[in-house]
């Protein structure tokens, strides 16, 4: 049985590897974090070169607008990948996903609900 660390970390490498292989380009910074049966997963520097240029060239809006557009369905059509890690790495099936994404500090959020909070190993304190 693994901690609740080592299940963050778990969660934090395979997103990571998500990233890289689906998105082209992985985070610069990933945390996991397990609350209960929320599991939060905090990405920074994800966005692409191009993804970059988009947003700067276009009306604020329309940019930020159409990167949140194409990220949330390359994220819905991921879906299943994406729940399978997770639940291959806590045990517990994941009952929803939401996902945003910032434009302005390239900074994404993905938060996973499971159907209960996974059993993980107390660490013994010395």
């Amino acid at each position: 049985m693994k901690t609740q660390g080592e299940i963050e970390s778990a969660v934090s490498e395979g997103m990571s590897r998500f990233e890289q292989e689906y998105m082209g380009r992985g985070p610069k910074d990933v945390h996991a974090h397990l609350v209960s049966d929320l599991l939060v997963v905090r990405l920074k520097g994800v966005l692409t070169a191009a993804e970059q240029h988009l947003v700067k060239t276009l009306p604020t809006e329309k940019g930020r607008d159409l990167l949140k557009q194409v990220r949330s369905h390359l994220i819905e059509i991921a879906r299943p990948t994406m729940e399978a890690m997770v639940e291959g790495i806590t045990g517990v099936k994941v009952v929803s996903l939401h996902h945003d994404i910032s434009t302005v500090t390239g900074e994404e959020v993905v938060l996973f609900t499971l159907a209960e909070s996974p059993l993980f190993r107390e660490i013994k304190k010395r």
